[in-house]
């Protein structure tokens, strides 16, 4: 039994010849089947298809300079030829902080043998999965058109926001990144959004209130169709009264009852559109500090699984998925209303789920497997009757 071994370089890759579209799906199908477990888990008589999903708490260690973080998980498959897909994701966090990301792999198993089928380096996978999961919010959230993006922070989690999100929507003509400062990481981060989409106007900014770029920080807020948020703050990053009626806003960073991106005034402008958009209520109302400290509660919030159409077998069905992701002809856009900032705005708001992991690490090892990408370690795993007798040291 080989072994495949897939390093960064060859995830970036792969990664690349992937469209939105196919990312969005292999999310939608997480997250539709998550809700469908919820719901089932609720007694809900209408659904007579039980998700085959594992999820198990997970395990952490400490070591000399990290915590290391196991995070087993397991999809069950819909096809009779496959038994599904389970993987191990394992994440070391530093105990002093680091600007290099956390070194993070995740172990895909072979179902039918048990033997581990392949290692993938996923230093950016958790941020392609949680960014294909927003892409997917931002599109059902009908943000049509959008033409200025701001995001907070500058680490992968908002460059493959921005990524796939200017990809997606060829109509964004403005960037605005948000950071702390000006450091390395920032200023890189805006160089490689410049390189990739030259017709794209992409500033730097930097956060802290002594700083020149105040005025500026505030009319981008102002004029922003999205808004993307990905850092650990425990106050919130700017006011409610900055962000205009119809702004989709993306949360990911917080992920404690202490952190806060937003504001609670911004979280009820949210309920003016009817709710709050979660990949999981049972994990935000116990993780997100945003909606913790709202007072929201679970019927004031909706899994995106609930919006994603399927069949009573789990199956989404794609030609009613199709017609929700494709929106509306451009002759029937919205045209532009008066800006009016206490308006009704749509939020998204996301702790992840270990499943996606599981998806994104067995998509990505299925394409590098068609594509001939990786090293495959030939006899990793050869049972010892295939090996013959191995005589001892006499």
């Amino acid at each position: 039994m080989s072994l495949l071994v897939l390093t960064s370089d060859d995830v970036e890759a792969i990664i690349c010849a992937f469209q939105s579209q196919n990312l969005q799906l292999i999310m939608a199908k997480v997250f539709s089947r998550f809700s469908l477990l919820e719901k089932k888990s609720y007694s809900d008589k209408s659904i007579d298809f039980l998700p085959d999903i594992s999820m198990p708490e997970r395990l952490s260690i400490a070591t000399a300079n990290h915590t290391a973080l196991f995070m087993p998980a397991r999809i069950g498959s819909h096809n009779p030829a496959s038994l599904g897909d389970t993987a191990v994701k394992v994440v070391c966090v530093s105990k002093e902080g680091s600007s290099r990301g956390l070194p993070s792999s995740t172990l895909v198993i072979n179902e039918e043998t048990g033997s581990i089928k392949a290692i993938v380096n996923s230093r950016k996978l958790t941020a392609i999965r949680n960014a294909a999961g927003s892409l997917l919010s931002t599109c059902l959230m009908k943000c049509f058109q959008p033409q200025s993006i701001v995001a907070f922070g500058a680490g992968q989690q908002i460059e493959a926001h921005l990524d796939l999100h200017i990809q997606h929507f060829y109509s964004i003509k403005r960037c605005t990144i948000i950071n702390r400062s000006r450091n390395n990481r920032a200023l890189q981060l805006e160089k490689n959004i410049k390189t990739r989409f030259p017709h794209v106007e992409c500033n730097l900014l930097a956060a802290s209130s002594d700083s020149s770029d105040t005025a500026r920080r505030t009319e981008a807020l102002r004029s922003a169709d999205l808004i993307i948020c990905a850092t650990s703050s425990a106050t919130p990053l700017f006011s409610s009264d900055h962000v205009k009626t119809g702004t989709h806003i993306i949360l990911i960073g917080s992920y404690t009852p202490q952190m806060q991106e937003v504001d609670g005034n911004l979280i009820r402008r949210a309920l003016l559109s009817g709710t709050v958009l979660v990949d999981s209520k049972r994990d935000c109302l116990r993780e997100a500090g945003e909606l913790i400290g709202a007072g929201l509660t679970s019927k004031e919030l909706t899994e995106i699984g609930d919006l994603i159409p399927t069949d009573l077998q789990g199956n989404i069905e794609m030609e009613k998925y199709e017609a929700l992701m494709g929106g509306i002809p451009v002759e029937e856009t919205p045209k532009d209303i008066e800006r009016t900032f206490d308006g009704p705005v749509t939020i998204f708001k996301s702790v992840g789920l270990g499943i996606q992991d599981v998806a994104i690490a067995s998509a990505v090892v299925e394409k590098a497997l068609d594509q001939g990408k990786g090293i495959s370690v030939a006899g990793y795993d050869r049972p010892a009757s295939e090996r013959g007798h191995i005589s001892g040291a006499e």
